[in-house]
């Protein structure tokens, strides 16, 4: 049996591309440590344009690291001996033998896709994944954490490769596969902001705590920076009203209070009634009742749905 592999586009990005180069280069080591015949390296580009001489350059060069400066092709088996790699080769095999004989059991798998139930799995296993995205337990670099604050991608977007696939000859009413990619909700969000009138801004109120403030600033700054929103940070002020004053100065549609839990209780009072929803307030810290109870409606966390928080800003702000 001759087996070829090929790098996913699942989990490319548009935003920060070039960090596309990581995640296939792992996918590509991945398929030469199995013992794959051949692999193709989908180019870094694919997701938003034709791939070109440069970027299919690139992607014969992964491959060539992997023989040239690695000698993955020169050895039998370049990931004998490693416990992490066996044991996990052995948990793969053993679910997916159970997989097996739980489709056979049921008819075999032509039965199982008539039936929409391979289909259903796939996309059930998909929207978990985007789940979790959505949710930063899985991290896209440059998309859903540390995006690039400045980066615009409407003018580079060309025309898109087509599909390949049979997916215009799904029949009316069928279950069809889920072929988004990981980012593309992600990327819908900030593409929006891209096109409109404009950008909504973000201005973090830092006050109190240094240590805090400046945790949660950043924490903020990242967060908003997702929906490529415009951002002013700032190194503190001695009050909140003077803090207040020097967002309405910059005509900031948000203000993010950053400050430590402990003064919170004493900041939120102020900031609520000093802003009086001239802006949208919103608590850099935990989602407390007591919180709450002071006025605050919108608060970001690590335990926030960050894809879900900020839709529900963009169909506010975008729509002024």
């Amino acid at each position: 049996m001759k087996v070829n592999a090929e790098t996913s586009r699942f989990n490319q990005t548009i935003y920060d591309s070039y960090v596309n180069l990581l995640r296939s280069q792992t996918e590509a080591m991945s398929a030469a440590l199995a013992g794959v015949d051949s692999i193709v390296v989908t180019p870094f580009d694919a997701p938003y344009k034709p791939s070109d001489d440069f970027s299919e350059r690139i992607a014969r060069n992964q491959q060539i690291l992997l023989m040239e400066e690695s000698h993955l092709d020169k050895v039998v088996d370049p990931a004998g001996g490693s416990y992490y790699v066996e044991m996990l080769t052995a948990s793969l095999a053993q679910e997916a033998w159970k997989l097996f004989l739980d489709v056979e059991d049921k008819g075999g798998f032509e039965a199982e896709l008539n039936a929409g139930n391979i289909t259903a799995a796939i996309n059930a296993t998909a929207a978990a994944r985007m789940d979790k995205v959505a949710k930063r337990r899985e991290q896209l670099l440059g998309t859903n954490q540390f995006p690039n604050f400045t980066e615009r991608v409407a003018d580079k977007l060309g025309e898109r490769p087509a599909c390949k696939c049979c997916c215009a000859h799904d029949e009316e009413g069928a279950v069809t596969l889920n072929r988004k990619r990981l980012a593309s909700q992600f990327e819908d969000l900030r593409l929006a902001t891209e096109h409109a009138q404009r950008a909504p801004k973000a201005f973090m109120l830092t006050i109190g705590n240094l240590a805090m403030r400046l945790a949660r600033a950043q924490f903020a700054c990242n967060f908003f920076a997702c929906a490529g929103y415009e951002l002013i940070d700032n190194n503190g002020f001695k009050t909140v009203e003077e803090g207040i004053n020097a967002a309405m100065d910059k005509q900031a549609d948000i203000v993010v209070l950053c400050s430590s839990d402990d003064e919170y209780a004493e900041l939120i009072p102020q900031a609520v009634e000093l802003l009086a929803d001239r802006a949208e307030l919103v608590l850099a810290g935990p989602e407390t009742d007591d919180f709450k109870a002071l006025g605050i409606k919108h608060f970001i966390n690590v335990r926030s749905n960050v894809l879900g928080t900020l839709k529900a800003f963009n169909d506010k702000l975008l729509n002024k």
